[in-house]
């Protein structure tokens, strides 16, 4: 892997990681790290249930495969934010 992927991979786990926080209403008490790490891996995920469901590669924005993608870091977020709560307690 080249430098620009993980690159790119960082700044589409920050853009994620951003919109699965504002699904999530309230204020999420977790750091940005850790929207970020959920950010990129509900990325990398979301594309492999595109890619399954074959919906990954079409003409334009991949609106659904973005959809998946952002429900995933909205769970994530969800997820961190009850257990990162309860640890911080």
């Amino acid at each position: 892997m080249e430098i620009t992927g993980i690159i790119s991979g960082l700044i589409i786990g920050i853009v994620i990681g951003a919109l699965g926080r504002l699904v999530i209403p309230g204020r999420q008490r977790i750091p940005i790290w850790l929207t970020i790490v959920i950010g990129v891996v509900a990325a990398l995920i979301g594309t492999a249930i595109a890619a399954a469901l074959g919906v990954a590669d079409t003409g334009g924005v991949d609106w659904i495969e973005l959809g998946i993608q952002v429900a995933l870091a909205a769970l994530g977020v969800s997820l961190s934010v009850g257990m990162y709560g309860k640890r911080r307690e």
